[in-house]
């Protein structure tokens, strides 16, 4: 671990997954470039089917304003 944190090693794919499943956190989590995004990220995926739809059609509501 200490040398993907050092930038000696980029971890593959399947490393990634792994590493994602085993903190709970999407895929996507480990390619924000911004802790918003981060945050934003883990927010959706906390979400139900449902409510992440009607964020999504509340999010494209508000961007045609």
């Amino acid at each position: 671990m200490n040398h993907y944190e050092k930038g000696r090693h980029t971890p593959d794919l399947q490393t990634l997954k792994r590493l994602a499943e085993k903190l709970g956190v999407p895929l996507n989590y480990f390619f924000c470039e911004t802790e918003d995004m981060a945050e934003l990220v883990l927010f959706f995926n906390s979400l139900s089917k449902k409510d992440k739809i009607k964020f999504l059609e509340k999010i494209k509501l508000n961007d045609n304003v």
